[in-house]
């Protein structure tokens, strides 16, 4: 029976939002009782692959972080790609529109922090903090409250966040790395162009994909690279096209296999390993700092200021497209939902403001984005709760001609 993939991805994640929600309350209840020690203890255990020469030992806080991550981020890139080629992005007024208002969802939380920060006489170098959206929880709370919305709001949602986070991880690379391994990188790079080739000129088996995706995975963590950009690279080189002896595509099938583990295997536990603040050192004055300010309406404000209205402009100069069958106050919800800064905001703060986990800048930091991120999800959960009473999202899929009906085991 044909379906609508992005239909199909929805009711997934409408379904696993829960367990997600569930695994973040979890972590904060575990990082503020008894049992904290062992928790954090855990996170920070070290654990080695082997594969003959290749031996690869990471704690289990970055084995969630940069090894299961890696899928995730690999089915966001299918997806986007499904949707440029096929879907709902195959508009390139629709595809800039997102891309646009991710602009403007950078350079608006900068603009605020810097703003405010040097009102009240903050540390200037906080700024990266609010800029970067949490994929994984932005997704959970649009599951759970756009429930009745087009499904072309959270392509606009997904393609956003991840370009979002994609000028994020250059700003960490550029701002925080302290350098890159190019041999590693290099051979990463050649094993993309060679699997781009061979994908386009003969038949390649599905362990082919697997092995290639391991490959690059292991040369990226080599390089000191984030692992969620390659993975995204690795997903532009996947095949659309349907094989000739089965009629089945090799990107459609790696997301039908792939997207029931992500959603609820690979976020809950990252959700579980990233969710887990503890609470100790925060107090009431610590709320009124600068800092904190600064982050929270970094995110609250500066997110939906610079995503709305990038987006409003790019659709009035004819540059962008609204999503389909979405209005604006739709719009706007989205956009509330990308000043969900939490894991990767709190992560930029680590590396922003090194220093002991008690340190007062990291109470600050984790007092801002808390703040901001639980402003941003209720807001975002009020305005999306009314806008959906609005919207059949299954008769405004029906109708649009962008979006590509499909058949499979689907």
């Amino acid at each position: 029976m044909a379906r609508k993939l992005t239909l199909d991805f929805l009711k997934t994640e409408a379904a696993s939002g829960m367990v997600l929600a569930l695994a973040a309350v979890a972590a904060l209840v575990v990082a503020n009782s008894p049992l904290a020690g062992d928790y954090f203890a855990w996170l920070k255990s070290y654990h080695v692959a082997q594969l003959g020469p290749i031996v690869i030992e990471q704690n289990i806080s970055d084995w969630i972080k940069e090894g299961l991550m890696a899928v995730f981020f690999l089915v966001v890139g299918l997806e986007i790609k499904y949707e440029i080629l096929r879907g709902e992005l195959s508009d390139p007024r629709k595809l800039a529109m997102p891309v646009i208002a991710a602009a403007g969802g950078m350079i608006g939380p900068a603009a605020v922090y810097l703003a405010i920060s040097g009102l009240l006489g903050g540390p200037a170098g906080g700024w990266p903090i609010p800029l970067a959206t949490d994929i994984a929880f932005a997704l959970a709370v649009f599951a759970l409250a756009g429930r009745g919305l087009p499904p072309s709001l959270r392509i606009f949602l997904l393609t956003l966040a991840i370009v979002d986070d994609l000028g994020a991880i250059a700003l960490i690379a550029i701002l925080f790395s302290e350098g890159v391994a190019v041999t590693p990188l290099l051979i990463a790079g050649g094993l993309l162009i060679g699997g781009a080739v061979l994908g386009r000129i003969g038949k390649v088996p599905a362990p082919f994909w697997v092995l290639g995706f391991a490959a690059v995975w292991y040369f990226t963590v080599q390089a000191g690279l984030s692992t969620s950009l390659t993975a995204v690279a690795f997903a532009a080189i996947v095949p659309v096209k349907p094989r000739r002896e089965d009629g089945q595509s090799p990107l459609k099938e790696a997301m039908h296999d792939l997207h029931p583990y992500v959603a609820f295997l690979v976020l809950p536990l990252f959700a579980f390993a990233k969710a887990g603040v503890s609470f100790a050192g925060l107090s009431l004055e610590a709320a009124l700092a600068p800092l904190v300010i600064a982050i929270a309406l970094g995110l609250f404000v500066g997110k939906q200021i610079g995503v709305f209205g990038a987006a409003w402009l790019a659709s009035t100069l004819k540059i962008g497209a609204r999503p389909s069958g979405s209005t604006w106050l739709q719009v706007y919800g989205v956009s509330l939902l990308c000043g969900i800064g939490f894991t990767m905001s709190l992560f930029i703060g680590v590396l922003a403001f090194p220093g002991a986990i008690d340190s007062p800048e990291q109470v600050e930091v984790k007092l801002g984005v808390l703040g901001g991120s639980l402003l941003s999800i209720v807001t975002a959960v009020i305005v999306l709760s009314m806008a959906s009473r609005r919207r059949d999202p299954i008769d405004d899929a029906a109708k649009d001609p962008n979006i590509e009906p499909i058949s499979g085991k689907y």
